[in-house]
């Protein structure tokens, strides 16, 4: 066989090979959102994405109090984690070899790979028993701890992408280096770190495991920070190990409404990462 048709032939081999493994990599994903979708979008209704949860045993009610609490919850996660990450990672971009960076980058390495219900027992010693009750500022501070290794991480690539020769003409024209960092530097990156943080939202939207030591449940509307909130991943898992089959169909409803919100953010993420291309 020429040399040229048997390079065409493992070419296409592999081209053969790799959309078989993504197609194979695809089937678990495509199986468990048309269950989800096939199991959940009879339940979803407007009384059940706005009323409270019925009493146990009895039909009916809905999901409105964890749809809110955990909008809640993911916004004081937020507001915490955010600007942390992104004041961590900016000083990591732009002193990458000073002692306290090494620090940094050693701590954000290590929460990394903690256990989110590692995090959720950490959350629980320092502010539950602190203040003496699960609350959604406890929920909060266990998905900000989540949140700030990957907003660190992906605010450091960002800032490292910027040339250097924008931070050396803006000192040359005469800014300062905290102006240069913050209307230079950080607005070349901002793309970047909206994209990571959007990403980091989404994937601490469905953590369960840390809310149950730290906002527990609620089977009502939300009452105060420091009062013990409702959220969609909590319901969802106290639903599907109920015994009462009416609850493991909005328990199915749930995880539609928790996909679906996830799927809402990296969509976003798309079209924020197509709009910068572009």
């Amino acid at each position: 066989m020429p040399e040229l048709e048997w390079r065409r032939l493992k070419d296409r081999l592999f081209t053969a090979f790799c959309i078989c493994s993504t197609a194979l990599a695809l089937i678990p994903l495509g199986s468990m959102l048309y269950t989800i979708f096939m199991k959940g979008f009879s339940v979803i209704s407007l009384s059940f994405l706005t009323e409270l949860p019925a009493p146990p045993g009895e039909p009916g009610g809905g999901f409105g109090n964890a749809i809110q609490g955990s909008l809640i919850v993911v916004g004081i996660a937020s507001a915490i984690g955010i600007p942390l990450g992104i004041a961590a990672g900016m000083y990591l971009g732009e002193y990458p070899n000073s002692r306290l960076s090494r620090a940094i980058s050693f701590t954000a390495d290590v929460l990394t790979g903690v256990p989110s219900i590692i995090t959720g027992i950490f959350a629980y010693m320092l502010v539950v028993l602190r203040f003496g009750g699960f609350s959604a500022l406890a929920g909060g501070v266990a998905l900000a701890t989540m949140m700030l290794p990957f907003i660190v991480r992906t605010t450091e690539e960002a800032m490292k992408l910027v040339p250097w020769e924008l931070r050396e003409a803006s000192l040359a024209l005469g800014a300062t280096r905290w102006r240069t960092t913050l209307q230079v530097v950080l607005s070349t990156a901002r793309f970047g770190i909206a994209t990571g943080i959007l990403l980091t939202i989404a994937r601490i939207a469905g953590e369960t495991a840390p809310l149950l030591f730290t906002a527990f449940n609620n089977r009502f509307w939300f009452d105060g920070v420091m009062q013990p909130v409702a959220t969609l991943p909590v319901m969802i898992y106290t639903y599907a190990i109920s015994p009462f089959d009416d609850w493991h169909a909005q328990a199915w409803g749930g995880a539609l409404v928790l996909v679906t919100m996830i799927l809402l953010l990296n969509m976003g993420v798309r079209l924020a990462t197509g709009r910068r291309w572009r």
